[in-house]
């Protein structure tokens, strides 16, 4: 079995908590591969898994009810769908770096289990679940809504996320004809692993950047950052400029109280 060097106490705080019990931490991080390669069998993630799903659903259920109170239930479930998708679990997880802290199986490992999406996301939802377990409810929802507020910001808007290059082209359209472009800016990793890096513009503008294993996933990303942006700078007030004290004629900065300077041609 290969797991991570660091103890659990040590590897909460990088995953952004600190647990009072660091078992569960573990329990959360042990892959259900591990169970064969012992002989006797092995506790694994699946269970918080399960705990951390239903979590993440609550949390997310209400948040988007209190948000959007004139938004009905099908958009609502739509658009959460959207937020606890596979892929959209194992970016927070790769974001976090959780794949390098996972107990995994050496055929796993070998096999690239560590970036595999189902492991991370599956991963995500059982640290939850033990976040919700060490520290209670209100403890694993201010945990989830950090974490996802990178992804979606605040949710000023109800998340468009099957088609985020269409929204932002609406949404620009608005003020100009032009189309946004999108470019790859870099590609890495071997041939079976690529790793595509997008950038959207407009005139002349970047938006955003986006990293996917695809071209297409990453200009989808780029355009979410995009999205996420300008929706962050609506919500932010805007601040009148400050309107100058006008000068009385003929009173100067230096002159005293009552006084009055004349000027130079009289």
């Amino acid at each position: 079995m290969d797991g991570p060097t660091l103890s659990a106490e040590e590897i909460g705080p990088l995953l952004g908590y600190r647990f009072r019990d660091p078992s569960l931490l573990e329990l959360a991080l042990t892959h259900p591969s591990v169970a064969g390669d012992d002989s006797e069998s092995q506790k694994h993630n699946q269970r918080l898994e399960f705990l951390g799903d239903a979590v993440l659903q609550l949390v997310l259920t209400r948040e988007l009810y209190e948000k959007f109170p004139e938004t009905g239930e099908g958009s609502m479930t739509k658009a959460r769908a959207e937020m606890v998708n596979r892929q959209t679990l194992a970016a927070q997880a790769r974001r976090l770096h959780l794949g390098q802290y996972l107990r995994i199986s050496r055929g796993e490992e070998m096999n690239g289990g560590r970036d595999r999406t189902s492991a991370l996301a599956d991963g995500f939802e059982a640290l939850v679940g033990s976040i919700f377990l060490d520290g209670g409810f209100d403890v694993a929802r201010d945990y989830v809504l950090q974490q996802f507020l990178e992804a979606f910001g605040e949710l000023q808007v109800l998340p468009n996320l099957e088609n985020p290059k269409g929204e932002l082209q609406e949404l620009l359209q608005a003020h100009s004809p032009l189309p946004p472009k999108y470019s790859v800016v870099s590609i890495s990793g071997p041939d079976h692993d690529r790793v595509f890096e997008c950038t959207v513009h407009h005139q002349g503008e970047e938006l955003g950047r986006g990293v996917g294993k695809s071209k297409k996933a990453a200009e989808s990303q780029a355009a979410l950052n995009a999205l996420r942006e300008f929706k962050e700078r609506k919500a932010k007030p805007v601040t009148a400029p400050a309107t100058p004290t006008p000068t009385a004629p003929h009173q100067s900065a230096n002159a005293g109280p009552g006084e009055t300077v004349k000027p130079a041609n009289e």
